[in-house]
């Protein structure tokens, strides 16, 4: 995959994530963003999946810090 094509995947999510954070009311943080979440369509568009974790915000809510965690966990060795 050439630069330009990473480029308008990066550019297309970063777009999404805006969209998410600025135009939808009220605002959504989605909370696990990571390459697994973005899915890739044909013409190389990005999609945002993988909502289970995103979260509804007030507008005066927005700024404030969280101290839950979230998101999913990396590796674990089997047990």
């Amino acid at each position: 995959m050439d630069w330009h094509i990473r480029f308008k995947i990066i550019l297309g999510s970063a777009q999404g994530l805006a969209y998410l954070h600025h135009d939808c009311a009220p605002p959504i943080v989605h909370r696990d963003i990571k390459a697994n979440n973005i899915l890739i369509g044909l013409e190389f568009e990005p999609y945002i999946a993988d909502f289970g974790l995103a979260k509804l915000v007030d507008d005066g809510d927005f700024a404030r810090s969280s101290s839950t965690l979230a998101g999913s966990y990396g590796y674990i060795a089997p047990g």
